[in-house]
């Protein structure tokens, strides 16, 4: 991987978390914890996506969308956890 792909893999991850944080209300994490937040949401809807036979396409908003989902799906995680 190279530097390129990096700072696109942390500005979508960083776009997602802020997405899914705006959507979920109530849960910001800052700059950081945003781009956690996406990147670990990234990885679910990847994991999840293909089992549910879903497919957005390529492309970098089909990235952001695809990341900005499994994040929301994480932070809705979280919130019923901390609401236990």
């Amino acid at each position: 991987m190279g530097v390129e792909s990096l700072i696109v893999f942390l500005v979508i991850g960083a776009v997602a978390g802020w997405l899914a944080g705006l959507i979920v209300k109530g849960f910001g994490f800052g700059l950081i914890g945003n781009i956690v937040v996406g990147i670990v949401g990234a990885f679910i809807a990847g994991w999840l996506f293909p089992r549910l036979g879903i497919s957005l396409g390529g492309g970098i908003i089909a990235s952001i969308i695809h990341a900005a989902i499994g994040a929301i799906i994480l932070l809705v995680l979280i919130r019923l956890v901390k609401q236990a």
